[in-house]
C-alpha cells in the first residue's frame, strides 16, 4: 500500500511522529508532499497534492495534518472521489475505514498527543473495509452528492 502525508505549518512535529509510525510497517511505501519546515504554508494547498495523489491513482490512501485537522479535512473532502475523516480517536479512525472507506485520514497537530496519533495511525492503516452492504449503499449516496 502507498500512502502520501502531507501537511501544513501547524503539524509539522506530528507528520514526523506519523511517518516514524508508517515505517513500522514494511509493506507500506510513504511520500512525504510537504511542508518541510515552519513557514506558513496554506493547507488547501496540502490537501489538494495529497488528494491529487490519490485521484491519479499514484497512491492509495492518504494522511492530511494541520493544526486542528478541521481545515484540511474540509479541503480534502471537496475535492471529487475522496472521503477524508477527521479522526481524533481509535474507534472513529476503524468505523472509518470499516464503515465509510475513508482514503483520507486527518489529524490535528495541535490537538492530538503523539501517542494516540500513533494509535490512530496504526488503527486506520489495518482496518479493511468491512464491504457490507449498507456500507456500500451508503458510501454510494455520499459519492452521489459530488455531482449534485
Amino acid at each position: 500500500m502507498k500512502i502520501v502525508i502531507g501537511c501544513d505549518h501547524g503539524a509539522l512535529e506530528l507528520k514526523k511522529e506519523v511517518l516514524k509510525v508508517l515505517a513500522e510497517f514494511k509493506d507500506i511505501e510513504t511520500e512525504d508532499v510537504g511542508t518541510f519546515d515552519t513557514e506558513s504554508v496554506d493547507y488547501p494547498d496540502i490537501a489538494e497534492k495529497v488528494c491529487g495523489k490519490i485521484t491519479k491513482g499514484e497512491a492509495d490512501r492518504g494522511i492530511v495534518l494541520c493544526g486542528t485537522g478541521i481545515g484540511i479535512s474540509i479541503a480534502a473532502n471537496k475535492i471529487k472521489g475522496i472521503r477524508a475523516a477527521l479522526c481524533g480517536d481509535v474507534f472513529s479512525a476503524r468505523m472509518s475505514r470499516e464503515h465509510n472507506d475513508a482514503n483520507v485520514l486527518a489529524m490535528g497537530g495541535r490537538v492530538t498527543g503523539f501517542g494516540p496519533a500513533g494509535e490512530i495511525v496504526r488503527t486506520w492503516v489495518t482496518t479493511e473495509f468491512s464491504q457490507g452492504e449498507r456500507h456500500i449503499r451508503r458510501i454510494e449516496k455520499m459519492m452521489a452528492l459530488e455531482n449534485k
